[in-house]
């Protein structure tokens, strides 16, 4: 019976020698990686808008007064990321104005307006996304098309231009639905100098054409 006894626990014993050998040799499984966590909401795609807003100048300038037109753009996000980049592209009619009134002398008033009547841009835009909002600067190309016109009693002579320059400024953009967005931006825009012709040799440098704008608007995102 010992014999049987002492064979039983030897063999016990080299069973959980064994357990523990081949619990050692088994390799180490490191826990996989986690998921990357990609962003609620994707600002990537097509869209269209309108928008409007006030704006007045600067320096030689000092012109107000209001606007409103459209844009059309495309935002690119990296996949799992928060950075949006995009190009931007918007127009806008406009009634932004300056005038002045010199004495002559004799009662013979001369009065000299200027009138932005429409401008626009092509810009690039980089943003950053928290889920349904965004925050954003952007920067590029601008004109202005311009009315310059001078009158005296009984005469009255105009000239328009167009110039050109850039732009830079930011905004805010929320996604209140997963199509519909509302921004609200502010732009500095600086335009170079245009000669303007009023006939019978008579020309005037309108020096540069500086103005600011702050605008809100609504955008579609073609999904």
């Amino acid at each position: 019976m010992k014999q049987l006894l002492l064979a039983g626990v030897a063999a016990l014993s080299v069973a959980s020698a064994a357990s523990a050998a081949d619990m050692q040799a088994r390799p180490y499984k490191a826990p996989p990686p986690a998921a990357m966590i990609s962003p609620a909401y994707n600002w990537s795609g097509f869209y269209i808008g309108a928008m409007g807003g006030f704006g007045w100048g600067s320096g030689d300038n000092e012109g107000t007064g209001g606007f409103g037109g459209g844009t059309v753009g495309y935002n690119w996000q990296l996949p799992g990321s928060q950075f949006v980049f995009g190009i931007e592209v918007d127009a806008a009619g406009a009634s932004i104005k300056d005038s002045f009134t010199e004495d002559l002398g004799g009662g013979i008033l001369l009065t000299q307006e200027s009138k932005i009547n429409s401008f626009g841009s092509v810009t690039g835009r980089a943003g950053f996304a928290m889920d349904a909002m965004l925050l954003y600067a952007k920067g590029g190309y601008a004109w202005a098309n311009n009315k310059a016109t001078i009158s005296v009693p009984g005469l009255s002579v105009s000239d328009s231009q167009t110039h050109t320059g850039y732009t830079i400024g930011g905004g805010l953009e929320y996604l209140f639905t997963p199509s519909w967005s509302a921004k609200a931006e502010y732009m500095y825009t600086s335009l170079g100098g245009e000669t303007y012709n009023f006939g019978q040799g008579a020309l005037l440098d309108s020096g540069n054409l500086d103005f600011h704008t702050i605008k809100v608007g609504v955008n579609y995102h073609f999904r």
